[in-house]
């Protein structure tokens, strides 16, 4: 019923009564009036509230829309980012690494001098001494890398190392230069059709430095060298704690230039891991190897060994030999006829049928606490019978890096270097016998862009003074190598230099 109506009827009823028709009559009128009035704003009110309430929905149903085409948009630009991703990925995985080093060495005399980690008589067989201040080269790694993942899951690497070495110091070297291509290799991962222990497992394919190879590097040594040109697979995984590799290597001895007379070596090497212990067997093969000949068609060594085996017994902890924080790494090494050469495996083709060779090395990086970090390192061996029955090469060096902190870019290294040797080659190839020691003390101020203190961390710029001296019976030992050169006598000597490094 609207609200004319109600007022007309209250008004009639209010009429029809005498006590009322004559006194109220105005007074009801009014108040009937001003009633209807209110009754009408209120229901205009009610109509504008309606009125902003279908507004507001509406607006809702905009920002509705409007959200979910900015949600649309959204999820098309990242499936667009993301194809993208892929595609750069895919094309254009490329990395690029290196290792470089260069430095100038010169006597107290600033004449020129000799050095090098197999500066000493023992470095024939490996007996390196301490690298600090004692590196008269240039040496340069390239290693150009290209990376993908594919739809599937599986991923692809494809690596070429290019590497020159020399001691020349003149800007152009072309004449002198050791360019070489050292490894390229091509891995495949993931395969989705590997399964079981061959799941995380890859292949690769080449000519490669074997992933698992590992150095004292305060000596320039390897541990063990693997490398040669080949295929194999890592990461057959047995178990959390087991994994193996299994490679085929072929190296090849003689001059390229005679390729009817050169033999070639193959190693096939099973290397397992069990949490940190490695336990690394291979057997080695060069059929004829006794039978070589050089260019002019003579027997190169009519007693070198055909066959020969190599074993390595590993352990890679993650502290300081166990006592604190740091790291460390600790090798046994064995092998017999071509294995007798233990750290470059399979590379010395000279070596007797008994030829049999024990290695030992160990090396590991802790701080001291105040600024200071040490590394200490040993490396030792023991050969018999290697080219000449009766002879023998034993020799053991001892080398200890310090580290001390002066300011965030600036800090101190120390090097000394011992070396004992017994080197008894029995006439081969015109060496004499002799023993005794090797001392090498250097001091390196150094810069470093930050992490300084970190053994391992690289750009670094170094000033060197070294100071060696050996027993003088050991410039007797060969009339082509370092010691007993012109100016480079037992009795004490002075090096001076600078030199880069750097990795990445």
């Amino acid at each position: 019923m609207k609200k004319s109506t109600i007022a007309v009827t209250l008004s009639t009823l209010l009429l029809s009564s005498p006590v009322w028709a004559d006194s109220s009559m105005s007074s009801i009128e009014a108040r009937l009036a001003a009633m209807e009035q209110r009754l009408q704003a209120a229901e205009q009110r009610a109509d504008a509230a309606e009125t902003r309430a279908r507004a507001a929905e509406k607006q809702a149903q905009q920002l509705a829309a409007v959200q979910q085409q900015n949600q649309a948009s959204a999820a098309q630009v990242e499936q667009r980012t993301a194809k993208l991703e892929q595609h750069s990925a895919d094309e254009g995985g490329f990395e690029f690494h290196g290792y470089a080093r260069s430095g100038l060495l010169m006597n107290s005399s600033a004449a020129k001098t000799q050095g090098g980690p197999t500066v000493t008589p023992a470095g024939e067989t490996g007996g390196h001494v301490g690298r600090l201040g004692n590196e008269p080269d240039t040496y340069v790694e390239l290693n150009l890398e290209h990376k993908q993942t594919l739809a599937s899951g599986a991923t692809t690497r494809f690596k070429a190392m290019l590497a020159d070495g020399q001691r020349t110091y003149n800007d152009w070297t072309a004449a002198s230069s050791d360019l070489n291509l050292r490894q390229a290799f091509v891995e495949l991962g993931q395969l989705p059709t590997f399964t079981g222990a061959f799941d995380n497992a890859t292949v690769w394919a080449g000519k490669r430095f074997d992933r698992d190879n590992f150095d004292i590097h305060w000596i320039d040594s390897d541990a063990v060298f693997l490398a040669g040109t080949g295929a194999g697979i890592y990461d057959m995984k047995w178990s959390d704690q087991a994994r193996s590799n299994l490679s085929l290597y072929g190296r090849t001895f003689g001059d390229i230039e005679n390729n009817e007379n050169t033999a070639q070596n193959y190693i096939l090497s099973l290397n397992n891991f069990v949490g940190p212990v490695q336990m690394m067997v291979s057997g080695l093969r060069a059929k004829d190897n006794d039978d070589r000949r050089d260019i002019e068609g003579n027997k190169v060594k009519s007693d070198a060994a055909n066959t020969g085996v190599h074993a390595l017994l590993g352990l890679h902890n993650d502290s300081f030999y166990g006592l604190t924080d740091g790291s460390s790494k600790t090798a046994l090494l064995y092998g017999h006829g071509l294995g007798a050469e233990v750290k470059s495996i399979g590379s010395d083709g000279a070596l007797l049928p008994e030829a049999s060779t024990w290695r030992l090395a160990s090396y590991g990086i802790t701080p001291l606490g105040g600024g200071w970090h040490i590394a200490p390192a040993l490396l030792a061996q023991r050969s018999d019978d290697r080219y000449v029955r009766g002879d023998s090469y034993d020799w053991a060096t001892v080398n200890l890096r310090l580290i001390q902190e002066i300011t965030q870019n600036f800090e101190m290294q120390y090097e000394g270097s011992y070396q004992y040797m017994d080197l008894r080659p029995q006439g081969y190839n015109n060496r004499n016998a002799v023993s005794g020691s090797f001392t090498k003390l250097t001091v390196a101020p150094t810069l470093k862009a930050g992490d300084v203190g970190d053994f391992l961390k690289r750009p670094e710029i170094r000033l060197f003074a070294t100071w060696m001296d050996w027993d003088h019976r050991l410039d007797n030992y060969a009339s082509d190598d370092a010691f007993g050169s012109k100016g480079f006598d037992a009795g004490g000597e002075w090096n001076f230099g600078v030199q880069m490094e750097t990795w990445f």
